[in-house]
């Protein structure tokens, strides 16, 4: 029997995949959790990949029309009453500020003091105090449309915490947006729908699907939540992000109106979208191997990584003259339009460990220069899209001629894997038999991976949406908006159906 592989991060994705993606961040040194329970301390490498999602993103933002700025922390409950259904939505998840000091309980320790005659929210999410403001700023259909965008931290108070995917302190950023007309709305949830899609796709590398949420999964208090879908390694979903359609529901809550054309007031329209470092989980999940992370280019810290190799210095100096002058190069070269972020780790380290160090991490490019590559004038190459065993010479002149080409190829090259990878994963059932058996774990004490995107009709009943969810933990992750009308019988109860939806395990 051939001995097994020994892989970087313990245990593998196919042994435990929930211990798996815990190793794969600690070994990359991206998070840790806080002594505050449900937060995390994201970490410099961590952070500087939610830098580049938020530096490319705010871009798309502001090419859209978008604009950024700022809201209080703190939301009144007063505020969050106003509007039912969102309340309800967000009640149990809410932290609750109720006095505004501390004072010496004389025993040693404090105590609250100063109760405040109205609590305090620290905002789950800002429709209803960015709403206060837009009632003031908005008064005549010239004021419209308000495109307006924050990069903000929220609070929503989470049972089961997992690092970046379930905090409960989280970045984010939300879009906000007011409209005179129903249509103009409508045209603005489905814009960001799209740039997310774009980013999702072109930047992380994530194929996704776009759909509208059914009734019990939409946001609370919008009109119609749209969202992307992406599938994970372990075959489950997540929601990378929303736009949601809020009709007039905030607008009469809060009180935006606007003078029309006409000289007649009326309430505007308006939307939310978001996205989370929630999607630095989707990076982990979507694209990761046993020996770490693996980071597509266009969102990854570091392009590059230099790893000189020596024995004296002699062959120190040798060396580190031959990389400052590939340094040179590298430096007026540019990928995706921005220059090329690299680094020399000259650390007092054996090699191999640096070399691991930068595996783990997902650096998508790495050299390792010796006095043999110097007298060569060449460059000895590791790429992440590729077995870590897989190293290849190449002339100095050639790799850097060629190094925004390497990038690109190495950005599809980890997107047609994800896409291959979901593709495969995702089947059209219409035998209900068949798709208990596609979402039950053979070993129900220890579930192994399985399932995937059930692409199966569904009547529309709430009820049959429930019992699939009670029996099997499976739900509608969305209606796709690019699904057919086609008659079928509902998965669950064999009613009449006239489209096909997803139905996944999810995170």
């Amino acid at each position: 029997m051939a001995e097994q592989e020994k892989t970087a991060i313990t245990p593998t994705r196919e042994e435990n995949y929930p211990g798996w993606y815990q190793q794969v961040i600690k070994a990359a040194d991206m998070a840790e959790n806080s002594e505050v329970r449900g937060c995390m301390v994201i970490k410099p490498w961590g952070y500087a990949i939610w830098e580049n999602i938020q530096k490319n993103l705010d871009v798309m933002f502001k090419e859209t029309g978008h604009v950024n700025a700022y809201f209080p922390l703190f939301i009144p409950k007063s505020f969050f009453e106003k509007e039912a259904e969102h309340v309800e939505g967000f009640a149990k998840e809410c932290a609750v500020v109720t006095h505004s000091r501390l004072e010496d309980d004389g025993k040693g320790g404090l105590k609250p003091a100063g109760k405040l005659t109205e609590e305090l929210i620290i905002r789950p999410t800002s429709e209803t105090i960015i709403g206060a403001s837009f009632s003031k700023w908005v008064n005549s259909y010239r004021d419209l449309p308000l495109l307006i965008n924050q990069w903000a931290n929220v609070v929503r108070w989470e049972m089961r915490p997992r690092l970046f995917l379930r905090t409960t302190e989280f970045l984010w950023q939300e879009g906000h947006t007011v409209h005179a007309t129903k249509e103009d709305a409508l045209e603005e949830t489905y814009r960001m729908l799209n740039v997310y899609t774009r980013f999702a796709q072109e930047y992380l590398a994530i194929p996704v699907i776009q759909g509208e949420k059914t009734e019990s999964e939409k946001f609370p208090g919008a009109v119609s939540t749209y969202t992307f879908e992406a599938m994970m390694q372990d075959k489950k979903a997540l929601q990378g992000g929303t736009s949601h359609f809020l009709g007039l529901n905030f607008a009469k809550a809060s009180n935006i109106k606007f003078q029309n054309r006409e000289g007649k007031e009326e309430y505007a329209w308006t939307t939310s979208w978001g996205v989370s470092t929630r999607l630095i989980g989707a990076l982990i999940m979507a694209h990761g191997d046993d020996n770490g992370l693996i980071l597509p280019p266009r969102i990854a810290p570091l392009h590059v990584v230099i790893i000189p190799i020596y024995r004296n210095k002699d062959e120190q100096n040798k060396v580190m003259d031959f990389i400052d002058n590939i340094k040179e190069k590298i430096s007026s070269l540019r990928y995706n339009n921005e220059k090329i972020r690299f680094k020399v780790d000259n650390r007092d380290m054996r090699g191999g460990e640096k070399l691991w160090e930068w595996i783990k991490k997902g650096v998508p490019v790495r050299l390792e220069i010796g006095p043999r590559d110097v007298s060569s004038n060449s460059v000895f190459m590791g790429r992440r899209d590729k077995d870590f065993k897989e190293k290849v010479s190449v002339n100095i002149d050639d790799f850097i001629k060629n190094l925004p080409a390497f990038l690109d190829e190495i950005q599809n090259n980890i997107f047609q894997k994800a896409l291959k990878f979901q593709i495969e994963n995702t089947k059209k059932i219409d035998n209900k038999n068949e798709f208990y058996q596609f979402f039950t774990p053979k070993n129900k004490n220890n579930p192994e991976i399985h399932g995937g995107f059930a692409n199966s009709h569904w009547c529309g009943s709430s009820k049959c949406e429930e019992k699939i969810k009670d029996d099997l933990k499976v739900t509608i992750r969305c209606i796709p908006l690019d699904a057919k009308q086609e008659k079928g019988k509902c998965i669950c109860c064999g009613k009449e159906s006239k489209k096909r939806v997803i139905f996944a395990k999810a995170y």
